[in-house]
């Protein structure tokens, strides 16, 4: 009864089962950081990618981004964060202790520079190492001992995003060295976004979602079509791990810096949209050619990145050099990426049951070159060698809404499922992983004759039409596992999250549950593991019942 990564298997509506383990809803929210930084991934530039410690990165450089992103459009599609990276700083501190910015390369000061970016509607951003140094050769000191005053220091200037990286830890444990620098951005009273820049090294996704508001799950990228999918290859499995708040990070963008072919370049971008990554440019805007512009502001792209809903793709299958990612989002659709790791073109298939649609019409559109299609079965696409086809799918058929009264709700028909293990069973606990093999639906010794036997991470959506009030269950682990497993139920009325469990486990008792949905075109039940893996999150929705008028 644990959970597996599995292969994707097609959604059955049958005999009491509904399966479609695609997509991962919110994961994790129930220990994520109180502050509401970072609601979606953070959008901006950071200049190492580009110049890393060369004599390019100036004062000059980092205005000249921020012109660049209000007058090339960047700042309107989205973008925000004007970041600085290593070596802005001199290689010792001075008699007061505190850092003191190059003069060669700033001049005017690092508060100078925050105030020209802040002028311009955009946000400023600021390096240093969870270490005695930081990352490069030079050895310019890092904050290790100085958290508090680096943290002031930083307030001070009007920082509003830190990166904090890893190198000279002296072997300090890696939660001790981010958590208190977190404690210390705190006490300053500013809002600053977190970035653990941790490598990956210490499986952050496991613990840091109390720390901060993303990390690092791989080393460097640099500018090669090898190297971009060896991380994506990492990053793809950990989709469970993000919500709002709380995203995995892949490392910086590297579109427009010469390495790779246009076509790979859309694949990046891609990709790390549709896994909800952090999106910070890395290439000199100054010198960047249409090409790069027109990727780096494709709004449908980064509207799949941007999603409120904060769930990262999951990859549901992998075979022959190619993939196949979905996400779900707000309002009912869903991205799906086509991806063709191949030299060759491909041929990449999958199906609206695949990807966890119910019957009906949907409409195709491909987010890069905007044509659109209208399909009631199969999705697909000839894919260059290198490249990603990305689709938005729209329902065009509308499910007939609830009529009035009071519903059991495992006798409706879903429009849409994901399941993290074996199919969504109706009125039956998840069990394993054929469909129907689960027991009565039991918490805490209770047993519900109608319900949802699901598992982390999962989300069942309903079209109600604005025509519903309230829906009430009774939820928990099912004791089918014992004193294992751990999950958090939300229910979201379109994209407002309405009801949250808190954490529970297998030792818990039944949690009543009420959602007022007066509204809502879309109900959207989740399930999420509780921070600590997903094995044994069989998670029943205990006699469900929506009142409609």
């Amino acid at each position: 009864m644990r959970r597996l990564r599995l292969a994707a298997v097609a959604l059955v509506a049958a005999a009491g089962s509904l399966v479609a383990p695609v997509g991962s809803p919110v994961a994790p929210t129930a220990h994520a950081l109180p502050d509401g930084l970072a609601p979606t991934p953070p959008l901006g530039f950071n200049n190492w990618n580009a110049t890393q410690c060369g004599p390019g990165f100036t004062e000059e450089m980092v205005k000249a981004t921020a012109d660049l992103f209000v007058s090339r459009g960047l700042r309107d599609a989205g973008y925000r964060y004007v970041n600085v990276d290593d070596c802005w700083a001199l290689p010792t501190r001075g008699p007061d202790g505190n850092l003191r910015p190059d003069p060669a390369r700033f001049p005017g000061g690092i508060k100078a520079v925050a105030d020209y970016v802040h002028a311009k509607g955009l946000k400023f951003g600021i390096y240093t190492s969870a270490g005695t140094r930081t990352c490069s050769d030079s050895g310019f000191p890092g904050a290790l001992g100085h958290e508090q005053q680096d943290a002031d220091l930083f307030a001070s200037w009007g920082v509003d995003y830190l990166k904090y990286d890893n190198c000279h830890n002296q072997g300090v444990d890696a939660r001790q060295r981010y958590r208190t620098m977190r404690d210390a951005l705190r006490r300053t009273g500013r809002p600053i976004v977190f970035s653990l820049c941790e490598w990956g090294h210490n499986r952050p996704w496991e613990w840091a979602s109390d720390t901060g508001h993303l990390w690092r799950t791989t080393g460097d990228i640099t500018d090669t079509w090898d190297r971009t999918v060896a991380i994506y290859e990492e990053n793809v499995l950990l989709d469970q791990y993000a919500s709002p708040g709380n995203w995995n990070d892949p490392d910086m963008l590297e579109v427009g810096n010469g390495g790779m072919t246009p076509t790979e370049y859309r694949s990046h971008f891609s990709l790390w949209s549709i896994m909800a990554a952090p999106l910070l440019i890395g290439t000199d805007l100054r010198a960047a050619d249409a090409g790069t512009f027109e990727i780096l502001t494709n709004r449908d792209v980064l509207a799949v990145d941007q999603d409120v809903l904060g769930v990262q793709g999951r990859r549901i299958r992998s075979a022959d050099g190619v993939d196949v990612i979905v996400k779900p989002l707000a309002g009912g659709d869903k991205a799906v990426a086509l991806f063709n790791k191949n030299a060759d073109e491909a041929t990449v298939e999958t199906s609206l049951s695949e990807i966890g649609f119910g019957p009906g019409a949907y409409r195709l559109t491909d987010l890069w070159s905007k044509e659109a299609r209208t399909t009631t079965g199969g999705i697909s696409a000839s894919v260059p060698g290198h490249g990603t086809v990305l689709y938005r799918v729209t329902r065009t058929s509308v499910a007939k809404p609830p009529a009035a009264g009071v519903h059991d709700l495992s006798k409706l028909t879903p429009q849409s499922i994901t399941n993290g293990f074996g199919p969504v069973e109706v009125d039956r606990s998840n069990g394993e992983l054929p469909g129907g093999d689960g027991g009565p639906l039991t918490i805490g010794g209770v047993v519900h004759a109608r319900g949802l036997g699901a598992h982390a991470n999962s989300g069942i959506e309903y079209h109600v039409g604005g025509r519903c009030t309230r829906l009430t269950a009774s939820v928990g682990v099912d004791d089918e596992v014992g004193p294992r497993g751990s999950v958090v139920f939300q229910v979201f009325a379109d994209a407002r999250k309405v009801a949250d469990s808190g954490r529970l486990t297998g030792d818990s008792p039944g949690r009543p549950l009420t959602a007022m949905v007066s509204g809502a075109n879309v109900l959207r039940l989740v399930v999420s593991n509780a921070g600590d893996g997903s094995d044994f999150d069989h998670a029943d929705w205990g006699s469900p019942r929506l009142t409609c008028v």
